[in-house]
């Protein structure tokens, strides 16, 4: 099995990017991150990168009038490197279908919420707003649909009663940065796959995403 491609998608600061690049590093993932991509230029990510010897490019979307223009000219900037997973990594641009669907299958996103409570944004406060109690972050394949892909492994988070959207979303990050290398993890192990809507692991169809307990270790 030949080592993986991954082509990493960030708009900030790349906490989640750091993650994987030290798995990669450390053999847990056994892939290369050959280039990481951001439409905000100057973002700490791409500093992130650099330190690791990763390629890094800059696609501003405000230079282009249109989002297919900007999705169309993103592809043959994520082609170019010849990826064998796309992973988005606090990207913070919804996508057009034409993009998606170049990318069925081999396209990884990570939400913080546990999927399909609390799709799009500021999600730490509509679950402080509810009064939830668990709360958590969702890795999953990225499909047209906003935060609607097939869930893979998702971790909880309990709420405390004095949490603010910034102390919620600071423990969320932490699970975070552990459930994104795992599942990449897989995928790039031939473990992970995505067949008609659905992720199967080992060969098993997910009918319900695979759980990281609040009090796991």
């Amino acid at each position: 099995m030949s080592t993986k491609r991954i082509v990493v998608l960030i708009s900030g600061s790349g906490s989640n990017l750091q993650a994987l690049i030290n798995a990669c590093a450390q053999g847990d993932i056994q892939a290369s991150i050959v280039a990481v991509i951001s439409n905000r230029p100057r973002v700490y990510g791409l500093e992130r990168a650099q330190a690791a010897g990763i390629e890094t490019q800059t696609l501003d979307h405000k230079n282009f009038a249109e989002r297919a223009a900007f999705d169309q000219a993103l592809k043959a900037l994520i082609d170019s490197f010849q990826p064998d997973l796309v992973v988005l990594a606090g990207f913070m641009r919804i996508l057009t279908a034409e993009f998606v669907q170049a990318y069925t299958g081999r396209m990884l996103n990570i939400h913080p919420s546990l999927l399909p409570a609390y799709k799009g944004v500021h999600t730490h406060q509509r679950a402080l707003d509810d009064q939830a109690q668990i709360h958590g972050a969702s890795v999953h394949f990225v499909t047209a649909e906003l935060d609607a892909g097939a869930v893979v492994l998702q971790a909880e988070v309990p709420v405390l009663a004095e949490d603010t959207a910034e102390t919620l979303a600071a423990r969320v990050l932490v699970k975070e940065h552990r459930i994104y290398p795992q599942v990449v993890a897989w995928f790039c192990a031939e473990r992970l796959s995505y067949q008609d809507g659905a992720a199967y692991l080992d060969g098993q169809r997910l009918l319900a995403p695979l759980k990281l307990k609040h009090n796991a270790v």
